[in-house]
């Protein structure tokens, strides 16, 4: 049976996280990887509060986390949106895979990670969420997550960089295994509200950013984080977009 006493995030548990991979941006794209892993693995030891005020609307505002996304950013090569031919979420992959092999699809593992308060649908040794509770980053909101036809839309879970915008972003040049792995790796996803998510779609920065202000330092030091592992690029929208919130941040 899947462990489940495994807290999920904090706020203070989240900005140590996001100084993990935005430090490691200082040592370039060479780091991404590592920095990544190491966000992987804290996201699935931490939890956000829900008592009281929602931790989601709760800015990181470390200078030093700004700087290095900053110096990251500038590591990343700038060029326009490659044709979107060829693209379909198949060349991702079987959708929610299980690519760390512990018996659970992701989407499932990412509800479990983000959610507090979550209980599992019985005979699913603790791997289907059958519901709990969303301290929502894009819209600082509390969410109550139910399982069921009419209700599971409202937590939807987010590629914070989409896959159709990798795709034209130089998905096209690494390995299937790659991007399987992409589309299923905890920095890129996140439990998210489901309208929110329907209206960011597959768009960048530059065209999207969450209602919730106080996310938008993490949530573009995310995308920088993901583009340098992936060894993905931005566009020059995207780029700027990026910058400038980052310089706000700052």
């Amino acid at each position: 049976m899947k462990d489940k006493t495994i807290p999920r995030r904090s706020s203070k548990a989240l900005t140590l996280v996001t100084a993990v991979v935005l430090l490691g941006g200082l040592a370039g794209c060479g780091a991404a990887e590592s920095a990544g892993t190491a966000i992987a693995e804290a996201l699935r030891s931490a939890a956000p509060s829900v008592d009281g005020k929602n931790s989601a609307a709760q800015p990181a505002t470390d200078p030093d986390e700004i700087t290095a996304a900053i110096a990251r950013l500038a590591s990343i090569p700038v060029k326009g949106r490659a044709p979107k031919t060829g693209y379909s979420r198949d060349r991702f992959g079987p959708a929610w895979a299980d690519t760390d092999h512990n018996g659970c699809d992701t989407r499932n593992d990412i509800l479990a990670r983000d959610l507090t308060g979550e209980t599992f649908k019985p005979g699913t040794h603790d791997c289907v969420v059958a519901t709990g509770t969303l301290a929502d980053r894009y819209t600082g909101k509390t969410i109550r997550f139910v399982r069921g036809a009419d209700t599971s839309s409202a937590v939807q879970i987010d590629h914070i960089v989409p896959l159709s915008l990798a795709w034209q972003t130089g998905a096209q040049q690494i390995s299937d295994d790659q991007r399987q792995e992409f589309a299923n790796d905890p920095l890129n996803l996140m439990a998210a509200d489901g309208p929110s998510n329907m209206a960011k779609s597959d768009k960048d920065a530059a065209t999207w950013l969450p209602p919730n202000k106080a996310f938008r330092c993490e949530y573009t030091a995310r995308i920088t984080a993901v583009k340098a592992k992936y060894k993905l690029w931005v566009t020059p929208p995207e780029h700027d977009a990026i910058q400038g919130v980052l310089t706000d941040c700052a």
